[in-house]
């Protein structure tokens, strides 16, 4: 059956009810939230004298929630005028509601029978076929339907979301023995698709998949800590982006979950998984009990694994558990990766350490194999799906069948003798067989090993996304140090951009060039796309750095004109040229966005023009671009100069959009040209698509501009009058007053005595110009070499 999602009702309206209903809303789904009344009205509302009976009293536990994730940091939603889109109530006076939805998630308080009582209403309420889930992690779901309706069963399972809805990918489906088929693989293409998720199909088993191999990993890191006398920064140095994990590392992660919710899940663990080979690491150590009894719950009341104190951040001491300021931690095996990109290559080089480190992970590693390949069948039956539940759900960028791949399997099994750490009996089976790999690639797509089988079997999903790792070796066209070109299939291109950081130096512009010049020949478009973590930080401010010490201002000159001229060529190349930005892309990584024929960008894009940051403006075409965008919305008899002026802030503030629809209000998107993908993983075939349809449909070069209006004397005299009541009132310094004055002569097209139409070559030299001036003083060089030792701006 069509099944449509037009409305969801999410029951509870706490951190992770309130999250749930800001994502539907993120997609443009219509949600009704509700949650209970309070028992009576506070202090402040029988001031107002408000009854029970007021709406606002009866409606304040969900609205004040809703009000609380809206503020949140990073916010729950892509830009603040989607809370529209969802509409608050409570359970009493509007569940009948209930029955104009397509979805209901319930979200309440983990107990079973609130749950079933919950359920006992809905079924009131419901109409038959309409979906209903929960987003428990700790209670069995085949309990929750019991007593209900055959329809009901029938569309009812666990969805389980993880905290932030927004940000984390896994979307755990856990059906019982009564749930459809239809409903299964409905949930399953929903979750991929329309919530931009990594679906997984987990079995009924304590913690589902995501949270018992997480929970284990913690809990045996808080047992190894103790055994090898490590601090908590030693760990969280050891477990964060040295090994692809998200920098809050261990500790750090816990402390932002929240101790108290972690060990709640690891006593359910432990009451629940009596036969679990490991079920005494579920027991708290005594420095977890201690912190309990002293209600040290990290973020949420200021004292955990860390502790604010004034501008000081202090370390928990677990020997002596008091607060102590923070040590550096450094390890020789640490530093053999330095020069090692990617976390999947460090691995080999990590479980060879011969200090502390490497004896971390040689215990780390080796009881997590053990772990995951006990655990299946019992908590899935595919090893992929545990990988990618690690991925989604804990930001891991590789999962543990993929490390222990990287490592090497057999390898690793010397590595868990030696630290007496027992495989599954399959994992020797499957050496014995002749099979050295759980993972293996063919024809562009990733296959994994069956057990039962014992063979390989496609993962299955891959048909809508292109896996760029998968294709690179056999589908690599041309590449140098900084960038490769691969053939996508149906005369598409895509250059990937390899440097570190995917910063844009002189062997990026000679890839895109080379590119361009490719399918201009014999192709039909480019995408110009990556899958790394971010899709560009921007210029090689290095490069700039260098030649600006070494006053070589003739070679910057001309490296300025290159990547002015890529920008170009991007821009009026013989086919259509698509961009897929995702993560951040700042600086330089924002102009290439500007120039193209049409941008595909994930929802998770963090973009905009960040050169003052670094002392300069936009010299890429950026600041050139920003007044083409403006001039293009001066309409008859409106106030051009205010236009003008808010794309002039948009570079002056250096303002950054936190998801890609806040873009579109800057003007760095453009509606009805550029679009949005939730799904990350399909960006690549998304752009392709794009690319093809804008090849097919009949593409032609466009003409360079010369009819941009630009107004002279009238906007360079408020720009400067506006920059120099900004320094008197000490909101900008000097250097910013001599930057934002700069990009001010740009964008007014220079001191003309009155509005002109000029050409963009016209624009690029002045910003060229400009950029160039910049690079001659010595604050704007402080603020580079600060950026690139510092990682940070620096205000002079």
């Amino acid at each position: 059956m069509k099944r449509l999602i037009k409305k969801v009702a999410v029951i509870g309206s706490g951190i992770m009810g309130s999250g749930i209903a800001c994502h539907f809303a993120n997609i443009g789904v219509e949600v009704l939230l509700l949650d209970i009344i309070p028992k009576e009205p506070n202090e402040a509302e029988l001031k107002k004298g408000l009854t029970i009976e007021s709406k606002a009293v009866r409606n304040r536990i969900v609205n004040t929630n809703l009000q609380t994730a809206l503020k949140s940091s990073p916010s729950p939603i892509y830009h603040q005028k989607f809370a529209s889109r969802i509409t608050t109530g409570n359970t009493t006076d509007d569940l009948e509601k209930i029955k104009d939805v397509d979805w209901i998630i319930e979200v309440v308080v983990e107990r079973l029978d609130i749950k079933k009582a919950v359920y006992e209403q809905i079924e009131k309420y419901r109409k038959p076929g309409t979906l209903i889930t929960s987003n428990t992690s700790g209670i069995p779901i085949k309990f929750m339907s019991e007593g209900r309706s055959e329809d009901f069963q029938k569309h009812f399972c666990g969805t389980h979301f993880f905290n932030p809805a927004r940000y984390l990918k896994l979307f755990e489906i856990i059906p019982t023995e009564n749930t459809s088929q239809e409903v299964l693989d409905f949930l399953n293409e929903y979750g991929e698709k329309f919530l931009g998720k990594t679906s997984v199909i987990a079995k009924d088993t304590p913690a589902f998949i995501g949270n018992r191999i997480g929970i284990f990993g913690i809990m045996s890191l808080f047992h190894l800590v103790k055994e090898m006398g490590l601090t908590v920064e030693e760990v969280d140095k050891l477990t964060g982006p040295v090994i692809g994990r998200p920098k809050s590392a261990t500790f750090r992660t816990v402390d932002v979950v929240g101790l108290d919710t972690l060990v709640h899940v690891a006593n359910g663990l432990y009451e629940n998984c009596p036969n679990d080979e490991a079920h005494e690491l579920f027991k708290l150590p005594d420095f977890v009990k201690t912190m309990l009894e002293n209600n040290w719950f990290g973020s949420k009341t200021g004292e955990g694994f860390y502790k604010k104190v004034d501008k000081d951040i202090l370390a928990l001491d677990l020997n002596t558990l008091e607060y102590r300021p923070q040590k550096k931690a450094s390890f020789q095996t640490l530093e053999l990766t330095k020069t090692i990109d990617k976390p999947i290559d460090r691995f080999k080089v990590l479980v060879k350490g011969t200090d502390k480190a490497g004896e971390f992970y040689r215990k780390n590693f080796t009881a997590m194999f053990s772990y995951v390949s006990n655990r299946i069948p019992e908590i899935s039956d595919e090893l992929y799906k545990i990988d990618d539940a690690m991925k989604a759900g804990f930001g891991w960028e590789n999962g543990p069948f993929e490390i222990w791949d990287a490592i090497g399997v057999e390898k690793s099994l010397a590595l868990m003798e030696a630290e007496n750490h027992k495989p599954a009996l399959w994992v020797t089976e499957m050496i014995s067989n002749g099979i050295k790999s759980f993972y293996t690639v063919k024809d562009g797509a990733t296959y994994y090993y069956d057990i039962p089988s014992k063979s390989y079997k496609k993962v299955s999903g891959q048909d809508a996304f292109i896996i760029l790792d998968n294709i690179r070796e056999t589908k690599t066209i041309w590449k140098n140090n900084e960038a490769e070109i691969q053939d996508l299939g149906d005369g598409i291109l895509n250059i990937e951009f390899k440097s570190k950081m995917n910063s844009i130096g002189s062997g990026v512009l000679q890839g895109i060039n080379k590119a361009i010049d490719l399918a201009e020949k014999d192709y039909q478009g480019l995408v110009i796309g990556n899958q790394a973590t971010n899709f560009s930080v921007g210029a090689n401010i290095a490069m700039i750095f260098m030649l600006a010490v070494e006053q070589e201002y003739d070679e910057l000159n001309m490296a300025i004109r290159m990547f002015q001229n890529t920008m170009m060529r991007i821009r009026y190349s013989g086919i259509p040229v698509v961009a897929a930005p995702h993560g951040m892309t700042l600086g330089g990584g924002c102009e290439i966005c500007l120039h193209a024929d049409k941008v595909v960008a994930a929802a998770e894009t963090y973009i905009g023009l960040v050169e003052f940051g670094v002392g300069v403006i936009p010299g890429g075409g950026g600041s050139k671009e920003m007044t083409v965008r403006a001039a293009d919305l001066f309409r008859k008899n409106d106030v051009e100069l205010n236009v003008l002026q808010e794309h002039f802030l948009t570079i002056g503030m250096a303002k950054v959009a936190t998801s890609a629809y806040e873009a579109y209000d800057t003007n760095i998107f453009q509606k009805g040209k550029d679009v949005v993908v939730v799904n990350k993983d399909r960006q690549i075939a998304e752009a392709k698509k794009h690319a093809l349809l804008m090849a097919e449909s009949g593409y032609t070069q466009p003409a360079q501009r010369n009819d941009i209006k630009v107004l002279g004397k009238q906007a360079l005299g408020m720009f400067l009058v506006g920059t120099d009541q900004m320094k008197v009132g000490k909101y900008i310094s000097e250097h910013d007053q001599k930057i934002a004055n700069k990009l001010a002569y740009v964008m007014a097209g220079g001191d003309l005595s009155e509005a002109t139409l000029v050409s963009e070559q016209y624009l690029l030299d002045l910003e060229r110009e400009a950029f160039l001036s910049l690079c001659t003083e010595k604050k704007t060089l402080e603020r580079i070499q600060y950026m690139l030792t510092k990682g940070k701006p620096l205000r002079n």
